[in-house]
């Protein structure tokens, strides 16, 4: 297993955060994400919850040599909002290729300790490869793609920011 965490700082508030996060897709800078499907949303004690369906067309070319011509790889991601405590957690878990690869992200938003104007993201990615040859060498393969495709995304939602 690898692990990968990161944190980043957003000049904007956190309720300006939030809500591009929640208009980032479509969007010309978050290109791995082709699809993003509404499963479930419902309000309890004051607090959002959401499941939606991934979708992503781009997948690597071993795991088309591993599972055959696949055209599209699927996540779900549960998320909660607690407006009271300004908060959005998310999970995010791949649902193809598993048994084999199983890719974990966890992401808090939060105002910044130091300054409640900014938001602080904090990341976490877990990478898990079994059953496969050169499984070490997967998951650091994974575990650098996790990390790209989080700047993709975070510089996605300061792309809606500067439109909104």
């Amino acid at each position: 297993m690898k692990i990968w965490t990161a944190q980043h700082t957003f000049n904007h508030p956190w309720e300006t955060v939030v809500q591009a996060f929640w208009k980032k897709y479509p969007n010309s800078m978050a290109t791995i994400d082709q699809d993003v499907g509404l499963v479930d949303r419902q309000v309890k004690n004051g607090e959002l919850y959401s499941h939606r369906l991934i979708t992503t067309k781009l997948l690597p070319n071993w795991a088309c040599t591993l599972m055959g011509p696949i055209s599209k790889f699927y996540a779900n991601e549960y998320s909660e909002v607690n407006r009271d405590r300004r908060q959005l957690k998310l999970n995010r878990r791949n649902i193809s290729l598993r048994p084999f690869v199983e890719v974990q992200e966890e992401l808090i938003y939060e105002p910044h300790p130091d300054d409640p104007q900014k938001t602080l993201l904090k990341q976490t990615a877990y990478v898990t490869v079994e059953g496969l040859l050169f499984s070490g060498f997967i998951e650091d393969i994974l575990t650098i793609k996790v990390s790209v495709n989080a700047v993709k995304r975070r510089r996605a939602i300061k792309l809606v920011i500067k439109k909104m």
